[in-house]
């Protein structure tokens, strides 16, 4: 017998994922996991801690120097981050 409803298994897993309210805490794990590969490995090995609370990534750094300098470009860090992920996950990032 011969389906013609036939959907795209991506796209039963992102509705699925809406549904049982999944898809933005796994947006917020990729986000994460994504901060070495968009800052660069020289950047993460001065990180420390990284997590998300209402919509803002938290960043504890050892370097104060580095701190100063990714202050400056917060805004272009947020938008590459929310690229990188395919999603607005976060609005602002705080670097402690």
């Amino acid at each position: 017998m011969k389906r013609n409803n036939a959907e795209q298994i991506g796209a039963l897993i992102r509705n699925f994922l809406r549904q049982e309210s999944l898809e933005s805490p796994l947006n917020e794990r990729r986000l994460i996991s994504a901060w070495p590969e968009v800052l660069g490995t020289t950047i993460a090995s001065y990180t420390r801690e990284i997590y998300i609370k209402n919509q803002v990534l938290y960043v504890h750094l050892t370097s104060a120097a580095l701190r100063q300098e990714l202050m400056m470009g917060r805004e272009l860090l947020v938008r590459n981050l929310n690229r990188h992920v395919g999603a607005q996950v976060i609005t602002n990032i705080i670097f402690r």
